[in-house]
């Protein structure tokens, strides 16, 4: 009867664990890796924005900013703070901001002004 039991309770650790890491490999469900940029030198930054594809910085106070594949994973969607920045190598990107007048953004080492667009301001790097 005891060992019935601590096989029950096995039985729904395992599917409770699984269910658990199940939910957090789906797109947008992980950990959001953003970079906090406040105690890089200049020099780091410069290169850091000429050598990505992408490369978004809070400069305001903070904004959700959301980053996908074209029609696949989900890189990032977080509310970032001042300061914190996210960078990608890819060519083809779908972007969405909700405060562009927060953010700084870098499309292949060249800025992009987006402080005059509307809020929840979304753009492609491929048409860029």
């Amino acid at each position: 009867m005891v060992a019935m039991a601590g096989v029950v309770v096995l039985f729904i650790t395992l599917v409770a664990l699984g269910g658990y890491f199940l939910y957090r490999s789906l797109p947008g469900n992980g950990d959001v890796v953003v970079h906090d940029q406040s105690d890089s030198s200049v020099d780091a930054k410069a290169e850091a924005v000429e050598s990505k594809a992408l490369h978004i910085r809070v400069i305001g106070e903070s904004s959700e900013v959301l980053v996908r594949v074209p029609g696949g994973d989900v890189l990032v969607d977080a509310d970032m703070e001042q300061g914190q920045y996210v960078a990608y190598d890819q060519a083809e990107l779908d972007v969405t901001i909700s405060d562009p007048s927060a953010v700084e953004v870098h499309v292949n080492g060249e800025r992009m002004d987006i402080s005059g667009e509307e809020p929840g301001y979304s753009f492609s790097t491929a048409e860029t």
